[in-house]
């Protein structure tokens, strides 16, 4: 069941109506002291404690705004009343304390959030007692050791509200806080999500939006720093927009993205902090296209609950602190519901992205954006970074139409995430990728990385788009004998039963796959590779249940080995050029590139692998 599938997601009155929607299937699942709210039985890495006050917590991030803003909401009894018995010790359903690096001390972070701009509802009605047990159990917060990335910011929400209450709270530990987020922050409004951390959605829906509360709730105490956080917003707001497709979606890269619409978090939190850093009708278009994309996603159970999942509900591209009730820390969403009607967000129509260039190079994510409208393909090639989750920072290639595969852990190619990657196996059982990036380069809009998925194998590679099509360089260096297969991008099999409308064709040294979603193909511009389709293991694809992957292989002797790749995809409506592939010049050792109309792309002079050395786009 869809909640929101009659709502137009047009005005104010239909987003603060979705905010309900959302909340309502949650409504049976509280716990008889309604501070605990476990839909079902899975686990998450966090305990069950922790678990049920996920699910009590973080509605309250489209809650709190929709209460700021006078929207209706008749549940705030049951909200306060599960406030009072989690932080109340004698109570059966207390939270328990939160020690160090606890999880309870991300599902403050709501709670501090609704004291400092909705304490009518939640800090007024309390009395002393309640109050002091509330306020004592946020200010573990303060002596807690939290994780040196965004989770810093679990202090600063939880100070914001208790200083708006007149509550005990350490105000000077929080500017120093403050001081350490800050030395995260890196060119054109990026920050690291802690030092030496990625940069993915969490700079947008974390670091920059909680920046941006800071700077509207402690602004007046704060103003310099508070206009710094402005002014970093305003510089992101110019590349991040490029994250987004036309219709909305938005680019699946990263760990955390079963949170879903928190990808219009940002430009929801430019409208709180007002910040105009795009015209207010583009800002709203951003926000508002990516929430009413989402609504019309399979995203939802059958009682109408968020699922875990992407863009439909499965557990394999999840992370092992996704429980039940994690995907609703996508309602910090709504915040502009804060603003009232006359703001200059809701008085403004939406607009259209209008004109944008086809390639976007953003150096601090390591990324070159490329929209491609002839194609009706939206994607970004990327670096890579090393992190825990290595399919969501270390594939080639990031697409909005035909996402990304995760491993499954399954032997073989059907496990290996092959899609947009180069998979290397000694075995035939162990497939690597690229993992363990050593090196990055952007120079122009051509990417470089080292990687080494073996001590006595290491890969160079560069990118470099030529749009419906990117080209790959691989210099491949080993000790060992290798089996390699290289995939191009992921296509969705439905629709497979009729055969008139699916074709797939490896025809010597290439592969291509045609099914209703449309065309995906790599070419082996060397000649020295066969093409094969593979297909994935279910559910281990961010976008569609089942994929297969165009492919290219071939086996190798211990030595040096140029691999040039171009590969490209198209959706149903797109034209993904597959007669018109850019071309090798000469012997292809070391290659060189032109696009099909004779440009250059890439040329490497001499063998030197080194980052981007002789190596020119």
């Amino acid at each position: 069941m869809n909640p929101l599938a009659d709502n137009p997601l047009e005005t104010r009155s239909d987003f603060q109506s979705a905010v309900v929607s959302l909340y309502e299937p949650l409504k049976p699942h509280f716990s008889p002291g309604r501070a605990r709210v476990n839909p079902d039985p899975r686990g998450a890495s966090h305990s069950e404690a922790a678990t049920g006050m996920e699910g009590f917590s973080r509605p309250l991030w489209g809650l709190v705004p929709l209460a700021a803003g006078d929207g209706e909401f008749d549940d705030w009894d049951r909200y306060r009343t599960g406030l009072v018995n989690g932080t109340d010790p004698d109570h059966p359903e207390y939270w328990g304390n939160a020690g160090d690096y606890s999880q309870k001390h991300v599902e403050l972070a709501a709670i501090g959030f609704g004291l400092a701009v909705a304490s009518d509802e939640l800090w007024d009605p309390l009395d002393e007692r309640e109050r002091a047990n509330v306020t004592r159990y946020l200010n573990q917060v303060v002596d807690a050791d939290l994780y040196d990335c965004n989770w810093l910011y679990w202090r600063v929400l939880v100070t914001l509200g208790l200083r708006s209450v007149g509550a005990d709270h350490d105000w000077a530990a929080t500017r120093e806080t403050m001081d350490r987020l800050e030395s995260f922050s890196l060119d054109d409004g990026w920050y690291a999500d802690g030092p030496g951390g990625c940069r993915d959605y969490y700079v947008a829906w974390a670091m920059q939006v909680y920046g941006l509360v800071y700077a509207e709730l402690a602004g007046d105490e704060d103003p310099e720093r508070a206009e710094r956080l402005r002014e970093r917003a305003r510089l992101f707001a110019r590349e991040f927009r490029h994250w987004f497709a036309d219709d909305g979606a938005g680019l699946p890269y990263g760990r955390s993205l079963t949170y879903r619409f928190a990808q219009a978090s940002f430009w929801g939190a430019l409208a709180f902090a007002g910040v105009e850093a795009l015209p207010w009708g583009e800002i709203r278009g951003l926000w508002a296209r990516n929430i009413r994309w989402w609504a019309d996603q399979p995203i939802f159970t059958g009682d109408g609950r968020l699922s875990v999942g992407y863009r439909y509900p499965t557990i394999k591209t999840s992370e092992p602190y996704n429980s039940q009730c994690s995907p609703y820390w996508g309602t910090k969403a709504f915040l502009p519901l804060a603003l009232p009607s006359d703001h200059p967000f809701w008085r403004a129509d939406e607009r259209p992205l209008g004109e944008t260039p086809t390639t976007t190079v953003q150096r601090e994510p390591g990324m070159v954006v490329c929209r491609d409208r002839d194609a009706d393909h939206h994607y970004a090639l990327t670096a890579g970074q090393n992190s825990h989750y290595l399919e969501k920072y270390t594939k080639f290639a990031y697409s909005t139409e035909f996402g990304f595969g995760v491993r499954s852990r399954a032997p073989g190619l059907g496990g290996a995430g092959l899609d947009s990657a180069l998979a290397l196996t000694h075995d035939g059982r162990d497939y690597r990728t690229r993992i363990d990036v050593t090196e990055t380069e952007v120079d122009g809009d051509t990417l470089y990385a080292r990687w080494e998925p073996w001590d006595d194998v290491t890969v160079d590679t560069w990118l470099a788009p030529a749009s419906p099509w990117h080209v790959r360089v691989h210099r491949l260096d080993t000790d060992r004998a290798l089996e390699s297969a290289e995939g191009g991008f992921p296509m969705d099999r439905s629709g497979e039963d009729d055969t008139e409308a699916v074709d797939e064709v490896t025809d010597g040294a290439s592969a291509v796959v045609r099914y209703p979603a449309g065309t995906s193909g790599v070419r082996d511009l060397r000649g020295d590779r066969s093409g094969a389709v593979v297909g994935q293991d279910p559910n281990t694809n961010v976008v569609a249940a089942r994929t297969v992957v165009p492919t290219l292989q071939a086996e190798y002797e211990p030595g040096t080995h140029w691999l040039v790749t171009a590969a490209t995809a198209a959706t149903a409506e797109g034209d993904p050029r597959w007669d018109r592939p850019p071309r090798l010049v000469g012997d292809g050792s070391p290659p060189v590139v032109e696009n099909a109309n004779g440009t250059e792309l890439l040329s490497c002079d001499g063998d030197a692998p080194g980052p981007l050395d002789g190596f020119r786009p």
